[in-house]
């Protein structure tokens, strides 16, 4: 079925300049050094990887803000780093993109995540975390609701980006919802917890096919069970609709509305199929086409399109809205 045709798609993306997102979650550094293997270690049985070259990038729900940054939209951020390097270098980059940082809150007892890939070959060796994934301090969590209220009148569609790193907590989201109840704006989320009536009543939950499966009790979502799992997720909780993204085979829609509607979006091939990131591209996108009057199905079609190019793409990448139009 004809999602939309050439011409609304193109009016989406046209109003992408003047839709307003607020990204709010676990913001985070992904390290990647890259470099070739040529011989294993004399210390121990692990290769040895001779560096070439390392990058610093936006990474969590700082990567979701950068693809609605980069794809042309307006976006707001709000979180909570430590007082460290990593955490002044989080806040240099949105400076940097001139984006508001006042959202962002600073604990001091508290490291700014990073993970760090080792990658030899395009292939990734090893990864390390530095993180603590204890819950946000009452303040902070108190701060970042309280510039969702100053916000509130200015956003066309907020952004839950859980990494499970402490930030969206169950007081955090009940603050959203009662500022967004009576206001027309499309609350999504990329869930992390496997319990997701944590996420209940906002309007749409961007799980992989893996995060689906454990939500509803299933071991492995296929083809085969993937309408089931869909729709009990769907029926079991108060969204308005959920899209499973399923790696190489794309991303599946559910919406309630008069019932259950499935739709299937299958990802363009590519020589390259790298996902990191891949989540960020969906939700940010996602949002972005909400806050610009999209529906479900045109925002999970121009969502699904920007994933195509992403994963074609090594390491944490974004889309440009001139990328953007030639897929279309």
């Amino acid at each position: 079925m004809r999602i939309l045709n050439q011409k609304r798609a193109l009016e989406i993306i046209d109003r992408f300049p003047q839709a307003k997102v607020l990204v709010l979650g676990d913001l985070m550094i992904d390290h990647f050094i890259w470099g070739k293997v040529s011989r294993i270690s004399p210390e121990a049985p692990v290769p040895v990887v001779e560096v070439d070259a390392d990058h610093l990038l936006l990474g969590g729900s700082a990567n979701v803000l950068h693809n609605i940054h980069a794809i042309g939209g307006r976006g707001y951020v709000s979180g909570v780093v430590g007082a460290d390097k990593i955490g002044k270098r989080l806040i240099r980059e949105f400076r940097k993109r001139q984006i508001d940082i006042q959202g962002i809150v600073t604990e001091r007892d508290r490291p700014t995540t990073l993970k760090t890939r080792i990658v030899a070959h395009n292939q990734q060796v090893v990864r390390f975390d530095r993180e603590s994934r204890q819950a946000a301090s009452a303040d902070s969590v108190e701060r970042m609701i309280a510039y969702v209220r100053a916000l509130r009148d200015e956003l066309g569609a907020i952004v839950i980006s859980d990494y499970g790193k402490g930030v969206v907590t169950k007081d955090l989201l009940d603050g959203i919802r009662e500022i967004m109840k009576e206001r027309n704006i499309a609350i999504c989320v990329d869930p992390k917890k496997s319990d997701f009536s944590l996420y209940e009543g906002c309007d749409i939950i961007t799980p992989n096919h893996h995060e689906a499966g454990r939500a509803a009790g299933v071991e492995r979502v296929s083809r085969d069970n993937l309408i089931e799992v869909g729709t009990a997720l769907l029926s079991r909780y108060r969204y308005q609709a959920l899209l499973i993204t399923r790696g190489e085979e794309g991303m599946s829609l559910f919406e309630k509305n008069d019932g259950v509607h499935h739709t299937a979006f299958p990802t363009q091939a590519r020589e390259v199929f790298d996902v990191t990131g891949a989540g960020d591209t969906v939700i940010g996108v996602f949002a972005l086409c909400m806050a610009s009057g999209a529906t479900f199905r045109e925002a999970a079609f121009l969502a699904n399109h920007a994933a195509g190019i992403v994963v074609g793409k090594v390491g944490t990448s974004t889309v440009s809205q001139a990328e953007l139009r030639r897929a279309i």
